[in-house]
């Protein structure tokens, strides 16, 4: 079956499943990438990925390595249904007759899908990162707390452990992004993020329909 007979809607289903499944495998290892990246030198908590993934257990359990996911969760399908329509907008806008486009036009093509997901992508980040890092700063917070009562008490072992503030939420986070910085607050980073996902797309879009062309006998088949 050709690709001018895979309908838009059955696109978009692949690409949002596509992208749950690639969110929940991969989530953990880009947690620990986002704390391990964003720890300071004079206050390390994590050796390395593993470390931290274990640390992470311990002291959020299980699920505390998806912290954060729901926010990918809930816009990654979207995000992937920009992607696919404005590339597959693009790429009937800059073909002539039916006819197939040359690697420059599909690597355009790929440029502007790039540039259009930023849209969802770049909040995504935003928040996904914020709550990421969450619970290392709690963890750090609560480490500088207990030196200190420490040393309040001239070394004497704390009675009361100090109960953890509370984490934030995707909507308070975006609430408070909203209120202080307006629209803009959401879309810090977005120059850098560019950066990252048109190039990807530049690729990414002309390497997966010429390497799926390789695999047909012919232009009728699978």
């Amino acid at each position: 079956m050709a690709d001018k007979q895979i309908s838009l809607p059955a696109k978009l289903i692949n690409g949002g499943i596509a992208g749950l499944i690639g969110v929940t495998c991969v989530f953990p290892i880009d947690l620990a990438k986002t704390r391990l990246q964003n720890q300071q030198n004079g206050q390390r908590m994590y050796a390395s990925m593993s470390d931290c993934l274990i640390k992470t257990i311990r002291s959020e359990g299980y699920f505390g390595m998806y912290r954060g996911a729901a926010v990918n969760l809930t816009l990654v399908t979207p995000e992937k249904a920009i992607k696919l329509a404005a590339n597959d907008f693009f790429r009937h806008q800059l073909s002539k007759d039916g006819q197939k486009l040359t690697l420059p036009k599909e690597m355009l093509a790929g440029c502007g899908a790039g540039t259009c997901q930023v849209i969802v992508t770049t909040p995504m980040e935003m928040l996904k990162i914020q709550l990421q890092d969450a619970g290392r700063i709690a963890a750090q917070r609560k480490i500088l707390a207990a030196q200190a009562q420490l040393s309040a008490q001239g070394g004497a072992q704390p009675s009361v452990e100090a109960p953890a503030p509370p984490r934030p939420t995707a909507t308070q986070l975006t609430r408070d992004l909203l209120r202080n910085h307006g629209i803009a607050g959401l879309y810090k980073g977005l120059g850098a993020t560019l950066l990252r996902d048109v190039p990807f797309s530049i690729v990414y879009f002309p390497l997966f329909a010429n390497l799926n062309q390789l695999g047909r006998p012919s232009s009728e088949e699978k």
